[in-house]
């Protein structure tokens, strides 16, 4: 087993926080397997690339010989982590919570140890819990501790709404820890009050309270916000290989070195050298974001996988040739067509029923810059309405990645 030090100098890469290190120092000290909590509450039914930030922290810890638990929150996704909202959450029905539960796990699964990984839910001890148990538990907390909590402070200045049953979900987080026993919890910055409340919570009840491991929220795809499925610049970890790496080769120059660091593979030296070298130029960027490309989508997919959505990606950008998969789409008449008789099409709304974009007003935008084209031929500003003779047998293309042959 590595030296207290050499394990601090592993948790701590690609980290925020460690509240208080001291105490994980006395913990790695005591020479015992420490149990590393991870509490995820499938809101949604696919993880992201940020998601993975913990979980590949977790495998971390899995490899330096500590006991991780992954902690399903399907009660607490009945509450919905307030963390970072500025309105109440909108409930997902027990049907939902068990459906992203499945995919959640078997996600997660391609970056964790299976074989040394214990899986719970919290239902499992949230559920049973009696009126009683429910006001000894939550008189543990003042209302004007949960208030000193950012964005509830931030919602209650502005007199938005903060309903009741969102002031349990750090108390149901915090109880996880304690049924557990955790010695360290892992969030991302954004979780540093519930990951403290679970601290607070072990103390008054004289257990040895856990250390609090925040890391770093990755910024998504559009270089500015969190990645989130709702802002839609996240990239799917179950995204097919080509998709995965057209996107990773999208990011900008900036996101590399945060992506090196809490996305790939790569180990923290190894990290570190590759954004040294790009920041002294003798590394190109092009360069570094495949390195970046290939060894994530070999991650999740193999390095098969990865080379040949390498290959794909220049066929398409470095040679100029087509895909070598296009789906195809059947013509519409009633739906995509005839919008002035005489066979002709409206592209908006065929670019709309191809979800190349999300409405027909955005559709216009799309053709008005010039990111649509057939055969190659971009369409000019305002070219909306094309004919059958144009479209048929034709490869429609929107941007650099979304390609499909009419019939």
């Amino acid at each position: 087993m590595l030296t207290v030090i050499e394990q601090l100098s592993v948790i701590q890469s690609g980290g925020a926080e460690i509240v208080p290190l001291a105490a994980l120092s006395e913990k790695l000290a005591a020479g015992r397997p420490l149990t590393v909590k991870l509490g995820v509450d499938p809101t949604a039914p696919d993880l992201h690339l940020g998601h993975a930030v913990p979980l590949r922290k977790l495998r971390q810890l899995q490899e330096l010989g500590h006991r991780v638990v992954l902690i399903i929150g399907d009660a607490t996704a009945l509450v919905g982590d307030p963390s970072g909202r500025n309105s109440t959450r909108p409930p997902l029905s027990p049907k939902q919570i068990a459906t992203n539960a499945q995919t959640y796990v078997s996600q997660a699964f391609k970056i964790l140890d299976a074989n040394h990984t214990q899986l719970c839910y919290n239902s499992e001890w949230l559920s049973p819990l009696n009126l009683e148990q429910i006001l000894r538990l939550t008189g543990q907390f003042t209302v004007a501790r949960v208030l000193e909590r950012e964005d509830f402070h931030q919602r209650y200045k502005s007199g938005q709404a903060i309903s009741l049953h969102e002031f349990l979900y750090p108390v149901m987080q915090a109880y996880d820890s304690v049924m557990i026993k955790a010695d360290i919890e892992i969030g991302g910055t954004d979780q540093l009050f519930n990951l403290l409340a679970g601290r607070e919570l072990m103390e008054k009840l004289e257990l040895e309270p856990q250390v609090c491991l925040t890391l770093p929220l990755l910024v998504g795809t559009d270089g500015t916000l969190k990645m989130s499925k709702s802002y839609g610049n996240y990239i799917g970890i179950d995204e097919p290989p080509q998709e995965m790496f057209g996107k990773l080769m999208s990011i900008s120059d900036e996101l590399m070195p945060s992506y090196f660091n809490l996305a790939s593979g790569f180990s923290a030296a190894e990290s570190a050298d590759f954004i040294a070298r790009l920041h002294a130029g003798t590394l190109h960027p092009n360069a570094a974001k495949r390195l970046l490309a290939k060894d994530i989508v070999a991650t999740y997919w193999g390095t098969s996988a990865a080379a040949d959505a390498e290959a794909a990606f220049d066929r398409v950008f470095k040679l100029h040739e087509l895909p070598a998969d296009i789906p195809e789409h059947q013509l519409d008449w009633q739906a995509e067509g005839q919008a002035e008789g005489d066979g002709i099409f409206y592209v908006p709304q065929l670019l709309a029923r191809l979800n190349f974009a999300a409405s027909s007003s955005e559709a216009r935008r799309l053709v008005d810059n010039g990111g649509v084209r057939i055969n190659g031929r971009p369409l000019a500003r305002g070219e909306y309405r094309v004919t059958e003779t144009d479209l048929r047998d034709a490869v429609l293309s929107v941007g650099k990645r979304k390609f499909v042959r009419l019939r």
